[in-house]
């Protein structure tokens, strides 16, 4: 249970993100799987939680403290929660692995973050190699 809260921790505070990063689907994926462990841990949230403040893990140590009262759905959403995170954050390594070159190469001037550098190899298809373009392709990174 200690590792999953730990992963759920990790996954909300991605989530935490600023809105404008919505496009990024490192964060879409990160709110996704928060959108599936509070929907599969409401019970728990608003029985046991309801007067945690949130930030600074409050909300995870909480559900920790009441671990032996978690419900098997709950557990299930944090597990699928996981999962989606551990999807995403493989996603995102496929797709760097098999575009590094190109992103020497055509986007080196572009600061990481917000979706800037997806949006660069985009905005250059026709540029970047074939490799490059079946990895985003095939994790649904293309636009």
């Amino acid at each position: 249970m200690k590792k999953r809260i730990v992963m759920v921790f990790l996954l909300i505070a991605a989530a935490a993100l600023p809105a404008h990063a919505a496009d990024d689907p490192l964060t879409q994926g990160a709110r996704d799987a928060l959108e599936t462990f509070t929907e599969g841990c409401r019970q728990e949230l608003t029985t046991f939680c309801k007067d945690v403040t949130p930030g600074e893990g409050r909300i995870l140590a909480c559900l920790y403290a009441f671990q032996d009262k978690v419900s098997l759905r709950c557990e299930y959403a944090l597990y699928d929660s996981i999962g989606q995170l551990d999807r995403t954050l493989a996603n995102l390594s496929y797709a760097i692995g098999e575009c590094r070159d190109d992103l020497k190469a055509h986007c080196s001037e572009i600061k990481p973050g917000e979706g800037r550098l997806l949006d660069c190899l985009n905005n250059k298809e026709n540029k970047i190699s074939t490799r490059c373009n079946n990895a985003l392709k095939d994790v649904g990174y293309k636009k």
